[in-house]
C-alpha cells in the first residue's frame, strides 16, 4: 500500500517533549536539521518510514465538532503543505501541542522529529508526506573496533534503535478536504494512556471508503476460510484454495459488493453463510470497525489483495500444487501400501 523507493528526506526539525504532568518541559531547536551525509539521510528513512511497509490501515484527521480546522495536527499540516517555508515554524507548533496532551504520568518522554519527504508512494500514487515521529525507548549499543593486535569494547548508552519506531504518523498531502490520508504506528499503544497518540494528539478516524471496504472484507473472508473455517467444519485444503479463488473471481467480475449476493454465489452453503455474517461480526466489533454489506468495488484494493491470496498446496518439500480453477480435477486419497497421502490431478493435455 506504502512504498518509499523514489523517496527523499527534504526537511527534518528535531525538538524534544517532557512529561507536562511531571514538570518536565519542552525544548524546541531554534531551526532545522542541516543533513550533508547521504547515509545519515537513508538511516533517518529506515526508521522513519520502514515501519509502514506493513502498514494496512488508513485513516483522516477529524473533530468532534465536524469542523477539520479545529483539529491541531490537520492545521498545522495544512499549513506546512501549502506554504513550505514556515517548514521548522510549524514543528515548533506540533511539538507545543503535542506536550500539552503529555499529561498522563505515565507517558514517556522522548525526541520528536518532524519531516518533509517527497515522493511517497500510496495506492499506486505519489505524493510528499509529512512525518511526525517520536522516540520514547531507548538501548545499549556494544561497539567493537580494532585496537592493538586484536580489538576493544565499548558501549553507548541511550541510544536508538533505528529497527523499533515508537510512535510515528505519515501525514500524504492528499485528500486534503477529506482529512488528508494518515498512517499511523503506535508501537506502545498497549494500555489506556497510550492512546494519547492517536486519539488525543492526532484525534484521527479510519478512512471507510470503498478502497478501504474492499480492501477489509476480503482480509476478513481470506482469514475466516484459512483460520475460523476449520473449527466449524473439516474441509480440505484444496476447498480451501477454491473458496479463496471464487471470492477473487468475484472481486474482479463484478463492479458492486453485496454480502447476500457474495455469499450464495461463493460460499454457497447456509452454515457456512452463517459462520461467515458471524465471523464478519465479531471482527467488526472487536477492531470497532464497521464493514458495510454493500459498496462499489475498488480494483486498486483488489489488486493488492489479490498477491496475499495463495493458491498453492505445498507437499513435504518435493511438489507444488497450484489450483487455479475446477477442483473437481483434482482428488486427494491415502495410500496404505505406503503409508502416505497423494493427489490425483486430472487433465487433458499437456502445456
Amino acid at each position: 500500500m506504502i512504498s518509499f523507493f523514489e523517496a527523499s528526506l527534504a526537511e527534518l526539525s528535531i525538538h524534544r517533549i517532557g512529561n507536562k504532568s511531571a514538570d518536565e518541559f519542552y525544548v524546541l531547536s531554534d531551526e532545522s536539521l542541516v543533513l550533508a551525509d547521504e547515509q545519515l539521510k537513508e538511516l533517518l528513512l529506515q526508521y522513519f518510514l520502514s515501519p509502514y511497509l506493513k502498514v494496512n490501515e488508513i485513516y483522516r484527521f477529524f473533530h468532534p465538532n465536524d469542523d477539520l480546522n479545529l483539529n491541531e495536527v490537520y492545521h498545522f499540516a495544512e499549513a506546512i503543505f501549502e506554504k513550505g517555508g514556515n517548514f521548522h515554524e510549524n514543528s515548533q507548533q506540533l511539538a507545543k501541542y503535542l506536550y500539552e496532551v503529555s499529561s498522563h504520568p505515565k507517558i514517556k518522554s522522548g525526541e520528536l522529529y518532524v519531516a518533509y519527504v517527497e515522493n511517497v508512494q500510496i495506492e499506486g500514487e505519489t505524493h510528499d508526506a509529512i512525518g511526525i515521529f517520536k522516540s520514547e525507548n531507548k538501548e545499549t549499543y556494544l561497539k567493537v573496533y580494532p585496537e592493538n593486535a586484536g580489538f576493544g569494547v565499548s558501549y553507548e548508552q541511550d541510544a536508538i534503535n533505528i529497527s523499533k519506531l515508537d510512535k510515528g504518523c505519515l501525514i500524504i498531502n492528499c485528500e486534503k478536504e477529506e482529512g488528508y490520508k494518515v498512517a499511523v504506528i503506535d508501537q506502545t499503544n498497549r494500555s489506556a494512556e497510550a492512546v494519547y497518540w492517536k486519539d488525543e494528539f492526532l484525534k484521527l478516524k479510519i478512512r471507510n471508503d470503498n478502497y478501504n471496504q474492499t480492501n477489509n472484507v476480503l482480509g476478513v473472508y481470506k482469514e475466516f476460510v484459512t483460520q475460523k473455517l476449520d473449527e466449524d467444519f473439516e474441509i480440505s485444503k484444496a476447498d480451501k484454495i477454491d473458496l479463496l479463488n471464487k471470492s477473487m473471481k468475484y472481486f474482479k467480475d463484478k463492479e458492486t459488493f453485496d454480502i447476500d449476493e457474495f455469499s450464495n454465489e461463493v460460499i454457497a452453503n447456509e452454515e457456512g453463510i452463517a459462520s461467515f455474517k458471524n465471523f464478519k461480526k465479531s471482527y467488526e466489533e472487536e477492531y470497532d470497525t464497521s464493514i458495510a454489506d454493500n459498496f462499489d468495488i475498488s480494483e486498486a484494493a483488489v489488486k493488492k489483495q489479490a498477491k496475499a491470496f495463495k493458491s498453492i498446496i505445498k507437499l513435504d518439500k518435493n511438489f507444488h500444487i497450484y489450483i487455479h480453477g475446477n477442483k473437481e480435477l483434482i482428488e486427494k486419497g491415502f495410500d496404505d501400501d505406503r503409508s502416505m497421502n497423494y493427489y490425483k490431478v486430472f487433465f487433458k493435455e499437456e502445456l
